[in-house]
């Protein structure tokens, strides 16, 4: 244990920070205080309640301390410990990774425990709470009370403690979960001032966090604790554990402000100069709170319920947490190639959870957040450039591989065909198609050349081969280039692409009426049950995948027999309940017969009764998915969040309409929930939907009006939201006539 006294410490001259302004955007009320993080800290939604402005770098959030499944976001509502306040997390995405630079307040002696909890404090939810931008908990074994905040690149801690010897950990060597300490280092720069890095491995390999962190006054001595990190016999890093002792009286306050960067050193000093030059916890958690009023205020809710507004700005608070920002202010980011690069003025994101979130997240961003869209798509072709293709599952300059397809095109596409961004539409082009082309990944080659991936392509012991779901994840991004390519004039690409976008036929058994995985020699795999869940299948079963062709239902309807045949199978769908329950997989959660809202493949499946013609079906079960899947409780998300997917899709089925197919520029009207939603989309223009008469039994649409005209369509296209105006909907206790 080295000890450094106050006296020895050097100060440094020119480390003042620069100031940052405050955002004064006024809102009408504070919508920030109407958000509830401790949705989904219980049950399956992996949520974190910590503090973080909209897409920001920092989740500064407290951690139990303990891993485990139920812990994979550091934090879970029935626990009773906390271990430390860490400054990196993932939203609801079953991945157990990052819980970077964290942090502990204590009064000595401390209590610490075995590993892996070590440093803790039990805690109370009646001395804990939170809202947009802002948590607070009372550390009940020292008498401290813990605030967080954040700016985008800075986590601010605010501790009150009792008149005690007390001090502040700061832990890099602590590690959960899927994550591992390589190497980390701290260093004292000056009375106030620590800085230094924590290098891990785990889903993220070779992650790299720097950080800088200044205190609001001096320490009176420090203490570092190292050990040497083995691997195969052999030191690879060192673990690093500082402790910075305070003397405190009652009610002294200690202000700590830490800003992250994942270039170096150097670039998180220039972030805290930036964003976190003062030591007024107050005034950062005033900007937090303007951020999140300004970007929660896109849309507006009027509902006499509470909890229903509680639940509604939940969801929109829960996604618009991730992509993360991911490049420093003077625009440096760690490349998966391993190398800095430096964008032209626009921010760089990292997070990207495609497989979910390419179905209703990011087309909210393009109606709430086209700037940030824009951004975005620079950010995945910039990954591109630097990795050879475009990002599956990207965070912190490292693809994880993580599920299936490549979804990133759609996502460009989209940006592309609604005209949202200055991003080179060539480049784009040249970047989907060329991933899309990539023989050597995940069976893509063998995909072009029978047109689907045969089951017993690969050895069982290799691993689920998710061989059915590839080919119709596949067909569907094939369809989005086929439709960029296609507005751009590139008439040969569109055809390739129009051609590969059908595929989803060949796995289709007309004589079981399913997808169903094929072998190398093209025959149906025999014995085959579509409630099972098996390798071939990606989370999900038979009936569940069946309905992933997003972007040629009616082609799908003609396979399936025609419109009465359909309404049959979505009917089975929804009342052909599991034969056993118990045996269910951890992601088939908020189960309706073989209906899984819990995960993403079937988000879109209960608005497909638009294009059979009986919408009343449609109304019927989305009413009731979002008034007992969606509650304002701390198990009130019926799956894992999935860095927003679960939530956008929520705040477009209250509003009364959703993407079924992304790229498509329509939105098939559902079941509004609220009655009226006031959708701000900048200039002076807003787009209304009144829905008269709307809650309770009232989940069936009689009527449906636009700028108050009969409208004759089951959709409403991106075009007419943008113009602004006011879509009107009549409401009812009994199933209405079709409308259009």
């Amino acid at each position: 244990m080295k000890k450094f006294p106050i006296s020895l410490i050097l100060f440094m001259a020119g480390l003042t920070v620069a100031g940052c302004s405050r955002l004064s955007e006024e809102t009408e009320e504070s919508y920030a205080k109407l958000v509830n993080p401790f949705i989904g800290t219980d049950f399956t939604g992996n949520t974190y309640p910590g503090a973080q402005v909209p897409f920001g770098m920092v989740q500064l959030s407290p951690d139990n301390g303990l891993p485990g499944w139920d812990r994979i976001a550091g934090y879970f509502y029935p626990d009773s410990t906390i271990a430390g306040f860490s400054h990196t997390h993932l939203s609801g995405t079953g991945a157990g990774d990052l819980y970077d630079i964290s942090f502990m307040p204590v009064t000595l002696p401390c209590r610490e425990a075995e590993a892996p909890l070590g440093i803790h404090s039990k805690f109370s939810h009646e001395n804990e709470q939170a809202w947009a931008g802002y948590y607070q908990v009372k550390l009940d074994d020292y008498g401290i009370n813990v605030e967080l905040t954040a700016t985008p690149r800075c986590g601010v801690q605010r501790y009150t403690f009792p008149e005690a010897q007390s001090a502040v950990f700061l832990n890099l060597a602590k590690a959960m979960n899927w994550d591992a300490t390589q190497d980390s280092h701290i260093e004292i720069i000056d009375s106030v001032t620590v800085a230094g890095y924590r290098f891990s491995d785990g889903w993220a390999r070779n992650q790299k966090v720097y950080f800088c962190t200044r205190f609001s006054r001096p320490f009176a001595g420090v203490e570092l604790d190292t050990a040497a990190i083995e691997k195969d016999g052999k030191r690879i890093g060192t673990a690093t554990v500082a402790r910075f002792d305070y003397p405190t009286r009652e009610g002294e306050q200690l202000t700590l402000v830490t800003a992250l960067s994942g270039v170096s050193m150097e670039g998180a000093l220039g972030n805290l100069r930036a964003e976190g030059s003062g030591n007024d916890f107050d005034d950062y958690l005033a900007d937090a709170e303007a951020a999140w009023n300004s970007a929660l205020a896109k849309v507006r809710v009027k509902t006499d319920v509470r909890d229903e507004k509680a639940v509604f700005y939940s969801a929109l608070y829960h996604s618009m947490l991730a992509p993360t920002i991911y490049s420093d202010v003077d625009g440096k980011y760690y490349g998966p190639d391993g190398k800095v690069h430096q964008t032209d003025g626009w921010v760089n994101y990292s997070t990207f959870s495609l497989w979910d979130t390419y179905r209703a997240a990011h087309p909210l961003f393009t109606l709430t957040q086209p700037e940030r869209v824009n951004d975005m798509v620079k950010s995945l072709l910039a990954f591109y450039d630097q990795n050879g293709r475009l990002p599956v599952w990207n965070f912190y300059g490292c693809e994880t591989d993580m599920m299936i397809g490549y979804h990133a095109v759609p996502v460009i596409a989209d940006a592309y065909l609604k005209g949202i961004g200055d991003f080179d539409p060539e480049k784009a082009l040249e970047a989907c198609v060329a991933t899309a082309n990539l023989d050597s990944y995940r069976d893509i080659g063998v995909y072009k050349e029978k047109g689907y991936i045969p089951y017993d392509l690969h050895d069982p012991s290799e691993g689920d081969n998710w061989s059915l779901s590839k080919t119709l994840e596949y067909a569907f991004d094939d369809y989005c280039i086929a439709e960029m390519a296609s507005k751009m004039g590139q008439k040969d690409i569109a055809e390739a692409f129009y051609a590969r976008s059908k595929n989803y036929r060949n796995v289709y058994n007309p004589a079981t009426s399913f997808m169903q995985p094929r072998d190398k020699e093209g025959n149906f795999i025999e014995d085959f049950n579509a409630e099972d869940y098996t390798p071939h299948i990606c989370e999900s079963n038979g009936w569940q995948y069946f309905w992933s062709v997003q972007h040629d239902v009616e082609g799908l309807m003609a396979l399936t027999g025609g419109k009465e045949r359909f309404v049959q199978k979505l009917d089975s769908m929804f009342t052909f309940h599991p034969t056993d329950a118990d045996k269910l997989p951890i992601f088939s959660t908020g189960m309706i017969g073989q209906y899984a809202h819990g995960n993403e493949p079937g988000h879109h499946v209960a608005y497909l009764y638009n294009a059979a013609g009986q919408p009343w079906k449609a109304q019927k079960y989305l009413s009731q998915i979002m008034r007992t899947l969606y509650t304002n409780t701390p198990d009130g998300l019926c799956g894992n969040e999935d860095c927003g997917q679960m939530s956008a899709w929520y705040v477009f089925s209250s509003m009364g309409f959703y993407p079924v197919n992304p790229i498509s520029g329509k939105y098939e009207i559902g079941c509004p929930l609220f009655p009226e939603v006031s959708l701000q989309l900048g200039g002076g223009k807003s787009f209304v939907v009144r829905a008269h008469r709307a809650g309770g039994a009232n989940c069936y649409i009689q009527s449906v009006k636009l700028d108050g005209k009969p409208y004759t369509e089951s959709y409403i296209t991106h075009k007419q939201i943008m113009e602004g105006g006011m879509l009107e909907i009549e409401m009812g206790s009994s199933p209405g006539q079709v409308w259009w």
